[in-house]
């Protein structure tokens, strides 16, 4: 049995599935984040890693990513 791959981020959930609803990136999927800036997206783990973060599943059925007290990146 293979092992599924898990995201530093999403964990099992793909990171196409699950979109950023806060900042400058809000509307953007992780994985375009973790493409397109790469810098961005490590903060987006360190959040993580402090347990400043959450993904929810909404009505709509889409996973969104938030953050607790994060601004933009500086």
């Amino acid at each position: 049995m293979a092992l599924q791959e898990t995201s530093p981020l999403t964990g099992i959930i793909a990171e196409e599935a699950v979109v950023i609803d806060f900042g400058e990136h809000e509307g953007k999927s992780v994985l375009e984040v973790s493409d397109t800036h790469p810098t961005y997206y490590n903060y987006l783990i360190e959040q993580r890693e402090q347990g400043n973060f959450a993904i929810k599943r909404t009505k709509d059925k889409i996973y969104r990513l938030y953050c607790h007290g994060v601004g933009k990146l500086h």
